[in-house]
């Protein structure tokens, strides 16, 4: 057992949402101490909230700003990530999207944690990468 996990708090994964993407933790993903990468759990972070920004414009999108990034607990090699993305703010042309990501470890075990949160601003874009405005029947 790891010593970050005497300290964490264990709960369920959200129940009233389903992830936008779950991926498993792998060996590659790791830095020297077997800790998974930030830079991964950031590009998952980013994929997640594309994924929810997507499909509240129904079409193309691009990250402008990571807004807030927050690190809670490690990831470690073998940990189930759930991301959970929702979207909280639509404008004219950006949407603000929140995602949190949950670590399922030992999973036989039902051992779930929440490892990061962020938020992050993306903007629709038409077919020729320019701001586009999003369907005013969406923004309500």
């Amino acid at each position: 057992m790891r010593d970050t996990e005497m300290q964490e708090e264990y709960q369920s994964l959200p129940q009233d949402r389903q992830p936008a993407i779950r991926v498993l933790a792998m060996p590659a993903d790791t830095n020297a101490r077997g800790d998974i990468f930030g830079g991964w759990i950031m590009a998952q972070v980013d994929i997640a909230g594309s994924v929810a920004a997507h499909k509240a414009v129904d079409g193309r999108v691009v990250t402008v700003a990571v807004n807030s990034f927050q690190f809670r607990k490690p990831v470690f090699v073998g940990d189930l990530i759930s991301c959970y993305a929702e979207v909280v703010k639509i404008g004219t042309t950006s949407l603000t999207v929140f995602v949190e990501v949950f670590a399922e470890r030992e999973r036989l075990e039902g051992r779930c944690i929440k490892v990061t949160e962020a938020t992050l601003t993306y903007v629709a874009i038409d077919e020729q990468g320019r701001p586009q405005a999003i369907n005013q029947e969406r923004r309500s």
